[in-house]
């Protein structure tokens, strides 16, 4: 399905949860935020009735993220399920990590083709720090065992934080050139009106594609399976790539295809743009999907032209990122 501004629309970020077992301080406060409930989380049945409606209007690719996804119970039928629509050719999650290695082969055997690690530092000591509390060779764990179960292509999202890990931008290339993975460096954004964030903890792409020129022959990443924002580069002679999002210093609105969807069942078409549409009512009141492949429609037609990320988070957007879905 086309928006209103030509967009193919065909990728859907479900929050499967608003908990999450680590507290990272980009993504909330150090108390975490105050949880839904079970009662106002859309239980699995439902999640399943959604991605059916939005397969009727083009969803062709399913992320599943959180907070962190793995804390959910069940979580593996959940994706047993999503994998058995036909029309969904793609199906991914975002994790931290820290639960990923025992349940890795099950999540594989029921049908996840693709994951996404969630790392902003190699030192032990720095990773503790931006998450307050995890451990490096828990995540290491992880990764390891999601390459060994040909989860590929295994990416890493690095957010880059001036002052923070900036000067780690080389050692996460030579992760990448040593081993089959895909290292996404993410411009650092205003999301949730957190006080950790300030403009000038920005690195922007050019200044860190720059570094990597000096020291690595790059060619454009073709054959690498993407389907968001990201630009790859081969890394010459190596094992993976780097990739980068760039929200801050080149926006890619022109050819975004996503909508998300929070853990409390209300579609948003843009990660920045604070309209939500709730189908918990379409949910309830009939057991046809029709209602609910209109909402759909609605939410694609409503997705703004760009994001205004530049304008702030504003007070009358009061997720935090955990509450939305990463």
């Amino acid at each position: 399905m086309l928006d209103r501004n030509g967009r193919v629309v065909d990728y859907l970020r479900i929050s499967v949860t608003d908990k999450c077992n680590l507290r990272c301080r980009y993504c909330m406060p150090a108390e975490g935020v105050e949880e839904k409930g079970h009662n106002n989380i859309l239980p699995f049945e439902q999640i399943y009735r959604i991605v059916k409606a939005g397969a009727q209007v083009g969803i062709r690719k399913v992320r599943l993220t959180g907070g962190e996804p793995l804390v959910r119970k069940n979580i593996v039928k959940l994706v047993e399920d999503i994998a058995g629509i036909e029309e969904i050719d793609d199906l991914s999650i975002t994790t931290n990590g820290t639960l990923f290695a025992r349940m890795a082969k099950d999540l594989k055997n029921a049908g996840l083709k693709r994951v996404n690690f969630s790392l902003d530092s190699l030192v032990d000591e720095r990773l503790k720090y931006i998450t307050r509390s995890t451990d490096l060779p828990d995540i290491r764990n992880a990764i390891d065992m999601a390459i060994s179960l040909e989860l590929h292509p295994v990416k890493l999202n690095v957010v880059v934080i001036k002052g923070f890990n900036d000067d780690e931008i080389m050692d996460f290339v030579a992760l990448a050139y040593n081993n089959p993975i895909h290292v996404r460096f993410i411009e650092f954004m205003p999301i949730g009106d957190l006080s950790f964030y300030s403009a000038d903890k920005t690195v922007a792409t050019a200044d860190i594609r720059r570094q990597i020129v000096c020291n690595y022959d790059i060619t454009p990443g073709k054959g690498i399976i993407g389907y968001g924002p990201a630009q790859y580069y081969h890394l010459t002679g190596g094992q993976g790539s780097v990739g980068f999002i760039s929200p801050i210093s080149n926006h890619f609105c022109g050819q975004c295809n996503r909508i998300r969807m929070t853990a409390d069942g209300r579609l948003r078409s843009c990660l920045y743009h604070n309209k939500e549409i709730d189908l918990k009512m379409a949910l309830l009141n009939s057991d046809s999907n029709e209602q609910l492949t209109k909402l759909f429609v609605k939410a694609i037609l409503s997705k703004p032209n760009r994001h205004e990320m530049q304008s702030g988070w504003g007070k009358d957007n009061y997720r935090k990122m955990v509450q939305i879905g990463g």
